[in-house]
């Protein structure tokens, strides 16, 4: 087992552990989770023998083999594949004896050697190498290159590769899925559920977490915390005690007591029995205590657009690519308001050139793209965090969308993202990734857009962050484009899925659940193969050009979302009715603060009352013979 006693760890001046404790058993599938700085990569430091805890120990039995994901790849002239197996240290101690062994001549040893070779799979280890760089997005005609001839991105996933292909006793993940996409997230998730060792994994992916953990080790408060079960467990064990802490009890209770009034309009009505009952079933599963997201450090909303024209853009006959060189082809494509598509692909399929097509930032090579007056498009992609001003600071860069905003209210504005006092006027030189990219996402949410293009926003973003995003898109009242590794984000704020693929897009029928059956089993048994389902978008209802044949599943995908929407709401009014049952807000002072709560609860109960109703409707549209 891994045993942490009385730890204490230090960086600089920084207390990261202190006199933590904790056990971890052979075989777990541990989550490491921790705000950003809390010591994470630190512990693995340690685990790694590259840093020395300041007291205390870390310990683990010392036959173990430890294997993890090297940070730097030298620029090699060595094969992608050899260079995968090369993780595998003993077969190749094996091979380089096994040569020696000839050349002296050993019979008696070459025989043991060849049997120890047996033993350690030597003879399947290129077949199942080349499967494994296959399942990591690799092409089989990619497998002879040199380490050198690939991009850094890919250099990472040949570490990757490295590490899994070791056969380790502790394997040691730092952010694994950060340089993955969507379908290899998939096949690493399915590749670690067989892993027989103990697996230790830090990620901000609560989706990948889920599918793969069963122990969450916590960093709270310079403390290590275990908590049984996946992230999703951990969550409701740690909400329990922040609500309580927090005296929350009657909040929940309010909640509970308005969905059961709900459900006792409608179940005594022969027409809407079963949309109660389903809601009945909804309120048995539902959360004892509020979800772990009360206690994130900040939370965010879109505002509302000013105004959404209608279709807001149309491509028709449309190639997108570079010059001389289409990457998609024949697209027939119309964005109307307040859809929500995700995009999935492969990296390099052609999403990020469909999104700056749709942008406006690529022309067409051929067909056309009509963008109607009045669209405000709001795109986030990678190339615009790397344009931000190291030199200079969050306010500078928002006073140049508003030059004539009162400064004050610019402040106001960009500590509702979590950039406070002196963050908002200092350079920005020394924010990590996740804050550059909170800050190019608060640029945009100034824009008030009314299409929002999203190409891999939670890149950099911790948990926390990423859960104050998905609240906020999921209430965005405008239209969406989703690219995102991210499957909760996906499911929370998109009805609808698209899938770029072999030079067209075309819509997916079915859901991510869909989405990663098919792609695991395409992969085992023809790898790289192509979506059959994939219905080319020029064929799909008129006027609704992206929609899938499959009914059915757009609608359960809507009524989640509603579902999520509603919960949320809920929570929101539960909230300002906590505020109001507060005597100090009925003083004269607090009078402007009064009117202005009593208006937000009035415009929260409109809204849930609208979706409430839309859940009905959709409930019985799904219910339907038709569906």
């Amino acid at each position: 087992m891994i045993r942490f006693s009385q730890l204490s760890l230090r960086r600089g001046a920084k207390v990261l552990l202190d006199g933590a404790d904790a056990v971890l058993n052979p075989g777990d599938r541990i989550g490491l989770i921790g705000a950003n700085g809390s010591g994470k990569s630190s512990l693995f430091s340690v685990l790694r023998g590259e840093l020395h805890a300041d007291k205390g120990d870390a310990e683990f039995p010392a036959h173990w083999r430890v294997a993890h994901v090297a940070q730097e790849t030298p620029a090699l002239d060595r094969p992608a594949i050899e260079f995968a197996i090369d993780g595998d240290a003993n077969l190749r101690t094996l091979e380089n004896k096994l040569l020696q062994a000839e050349k002296e001549n050993n019979g008696n040893l070459i025989g043991e050697l060849h049997a120890a070779l047996a033993d350690a799979d030597a003879y399947t280890v290129r077949a199942r190498a080349g499967q494994l760089l296959v399942g990591l997005g690799f092409k089989s005609g990619e497998l002879e290159r040199p380490v050198a001839s690939f991009s850094g991105g890919w250099r990472m996933r040949l570490n990757l590769a490295q590490a899994l292909m070791c056969r380790s006793d502790l394997l040691l993940l730092d952010e694994p899925t950060n340089h993955l996409d969507l379908d290899a997230i998939l096949w690493v998730e399915d590749w670690l559920k067989r892993y027989a060792g103990t697996l230790l994994v830090v990620s901000h992916d609560r989706d990948f977490l889920d599918g793969v953990v069963n122990v969450i080790l916590h960093i709270d408060q310079q403390k290590l915390r275990r908590y049984a079960g996946n992230y999703s467990d951990f969550e409701v064990q740690r909400a329990q005690a922040v609500v309580l802490a927090a005296g929350q009890r009657r909040k929940q209770e309010r909640e509970r007591a308005h969905l059961q009034s709900f459900i006792d309009r409608f179940k005594a009505k022969a027409t809407k029995a079963r949309q109660a009952q389903s809601r009945m079933k909804m309120l048995a599963k539902m959360e004892e205590l509020a979800p772990l997201h009360v206690a994130a450090p900040f939370a965010f909303e879109f505002r509302e657009p000013l105004r959404a024209p209608n279709p807001l853009l149309v491509l028709e006959a449309a190639d997108a690519g570079y010059g001389d060189r289409i990457v998609l082809r024949d697209i027939n494509f119309s964005l109307q308001s307040e859809q929500r598509y995700g995009l999935l692909g492969v990296n390099g399929a052609g999403k990020s050139t469909l999104m700056k097509t749709i942008a406006g930032e690529l022309k067409p090579l051929r067909g056309s793209a009509v963008f109607n007056k009045g669209l405000q498009v709001g795109y986030f992609a990678q190339h615009q965090v790397e344009m931000l001003r190291d030199d200079q600071s969050p306010l500078w860069h928002l006073q140049r969308n508003a030059p004539a905003t009162r400064e004050q209210d610019l402040r106001s504005f960009l500590g509702g993202f979590n950039f406070p006092g002196d963050m908002a006027t200092g350079p920005i030189a020394d924010f990590s990734g996740g804050e550059k990219a909170r800050l190019a996402l608060a640029l945009i949410v100034w824009q008030r857009p009314n299409l929002l293009l999203l190409d891999e926003p939670t890149n950099h973003l911790d948990l926390e962050t990423r859960e104050a995003l998905t609240v906020a898109l999921a209430q965005f009242e405008g239209t969406l484009v989703l690219v995102s590794h991210d499957r909760h984000l996906l499911r929370a704020t998109t009805d609808q899925l698209l899938i770029v693929a072999d030079g067209s897009l075309r819509p997916f029928d079915g859901d991510l659940d869909d989405y990663r059956d098919w792609l695991l089993k395409s992969k085992r048994e023809k790898p790289q193969t192509t979506d059959a389902r994939a219905i080319p978008v020029k064929n799909a209802v008129p006027g609704n050009a992206a929609r899938p044949s499959s009914g059915r599943k757009s609608l359960e995908a809507r009524i989640r979302r509603l579902e999520e929407m509603i919960s949320r709401l809920n929570e929101k009014k539960a909230g300002m009715e906590a505020r109001l049952a507060d005597p100090q807000i009925y003083q004269e002072a607090s009078k402007a603060t009064l009117q202005a709560l009593l208006l937000d609860r009035a415009y929260v109960g409109k809204e849930l009352a609208q979706l409430e109703g839309e859940w009905l409707a959709r409930q019985a549209e799904l219910e339907s013979p038709a569906a």
